[in-house]
């Protein structure tokens, strides 16, 4: 209980702004080794000077993009929760939240692995892209992706618990062993010098990587360390239970799923508009997705340093912190982002070209510079949008956090990635995305407004009746 007390101190005591920023760091961290490793992916695939093998890889993405769709739903679901149970001092009923959202995630992995092991993946990776060229090696890769489903959903949501109680550093722990682990390995089993597995030995690398960090995850709660306590006993057998996580889910499922949708229409936009051009172009939007990924991943990566500080002071019924707590991360990412868009812009070339598809092939250079510098205007836009959804997600406001997690690849990206490849080619391809931050932005400015306001008032009433 000293342990459990001298957390809550912390979460409800310590500055907004060092507080968010001891829990942000090791988060973006986390963040962005992820997208390193999903991006040496692609760098080491496209060492194999094969345009298809490197549009397989942003194939496939769209499937794990599912993947961690789900897992997000069942973490964040679970995890916003037990941030305002333990600041309601339910420590008991936290642990038998977590306990239940490992679970799920277990459950919903090992179907994917059955899905994998007997039935054929072809017609799914045709549906969400593939050309004919480019189906075998998108076949090969998604193979492995699925045999290793469980593992990785399930450290998915070890992850964002952790976060969830302000246990960043364990989880950047984790999360960094296993991507240098994985950057590690993609050499040795895709390139000829080692096993020369080619795109299957980049989603075995991946695979073996997250079953290492779901190992090292798991040490905290094994060995004591954590506020919340994992125990096959607590997991809940109410139903009730399960529609609560998946509802405070929704908004995260809504933000990655409709993230998995978007890059299907991507894909099969590019290769539409791009015609004799398809291939290049899926491998130049391919590259552009992974890259942008990692310059994302800060915001992503302070957000989820401001999650639990939120969840907790409002759980706690600190409305000032939690007003604080909100503009801090919006002020913070903005600035950040902005000054990354910048550098990313002028050496768009250079970043692009990095990749060896990109490197023989002009076109896929060309498409990938004018989308990435189309993308880099728009960025700094976007930390509004994701503080919004994960603030009213923080907060258990599921409907508001679950249509502002759906705006910008959904509610406008979907549709203009459907209308304007035909009115301007590859060109509205590439463009979709940068209107689509800019109109989410407008949209998300009034509910920041009025949650900014209601924050005030309640903080109001509160000194009223002291």
């Amino acid at each position: 209980m000293k342990r459990d007390e001298t957390q809550y101190i912390k979460m409800t005591q310590t500055p907004i702004p060092r507080l968010i920023s001891s829990l942000a760091v090791p988060t973006v961290i986390s963040m962005l080794v992820t997208a390193i490793y999903n991006t040496a992916d692609t760098y080491f695939v496209a060492m194999l000077n094969d345009t298809s093998a490197t549009g397989a890889v942003g194939v496939v993405f769209s499937l794990m993009a599912l993947m961690q769709a789900t897992s997000f739903a069942i973490g964040l679901g679970s995890g916003s929760w037990i941030s305002r149970l333990l600041g309601q001092k339910k420590y008991d009923e936290a642990g038998e939240v977590g306990s239940t959202g490992l679970l799920m995630a277990f459950v919903f992995g090992s179907l994917l692995l059955l899905y994998g092991a007997f039935f054929d993946t072809a017609p799914l990776l045709r549906l969400i892209g593939a050309t004919e060229t480019i189906l075998p090696y998108a076949d090969a890769y998604a193979g492995f992706i699925l045999y290793g489903a469980p593992s990785m959903m399930c450290s998915f949501v070890l992850n964002n618990l952790l976060r969830s109680e302000g246990k960043a550093k364990y989880s950047m722990i984790g999360i960094a062993f296993g991507g240098v682990l994985n950057v590690f390995l993609d050499p040795v089993f895709i390139l000829p010098w080692g096993l020369g597995l080619e795109v299957a030995g980049a989603a075995l690398a991946t695979a073996v990587s997250q079953t290492v960090s779901l190992v090292i995850l798991l040490v905290p709660y094994l060995r004591g360390r954590t506020e919340v306590k994992l125990r096959l006993s607590y997991v809940s057998r109410s139903a009730a239970r399960y529609v609560m996580i998946l509802k405070n889910g929704i908004p995260s499922f809504a933000r990655q799923g409709l993230s998995s949708i978007s890059s299907i229409l991507l894909n099969k936009g590019a290769a539409i508009a791009a015609g004799v051009f398809a291939d290049q172009a899926i491998a130049a939007m391919s590259i552009v997705t992974k890259v942008t990924m990692m310059v994302f991943s800060i915001v992503i990566g302070i957000g989820q340093g401001y999650q639990p500080v939120l969840g907790y002071n409002y759980g706690a019924k600190r409305f000032d912190r939690a007003r604080e707590a909100m503009f801090f991360m919006i002020k913070a990412c903005t600035i950040v982002i902005a000054a990354f868009s910048a550098l990313c812009f002028f050496a768009a070339p250079q970043i692009i070209g990095v990749f060896g598809s990109a490197k023989s092939d002009p076109d896929v250079l060309r498409f990938g510079v004018f989308a990435f510098r189309a993308q880099c205007v728009s960025l700094p836009l976007v930390p509004l949008g994701v503080a919004a959804n994960m603030t009213f997600q923080s907060t258990g406001q599921a409907g508001r956090a679950t249509f502002l997690s759906s705006c910008r690849q959904g509610v406008f990206l979907v549709p203009l990635l459907l209308v304007l490849p035909r009115a301007a080619g590859i060109s509205g391809v590439m463009l979709s995305q940068p209107i689509a931050d800019v109109l989410t932005f407008i949209v998300c400015i009034p509910f920041v407004r009025k949650f900014a306001a209601e924050l005030r008032a309640a903080e109001q009433t509160q000194q009223n009746e002291e």
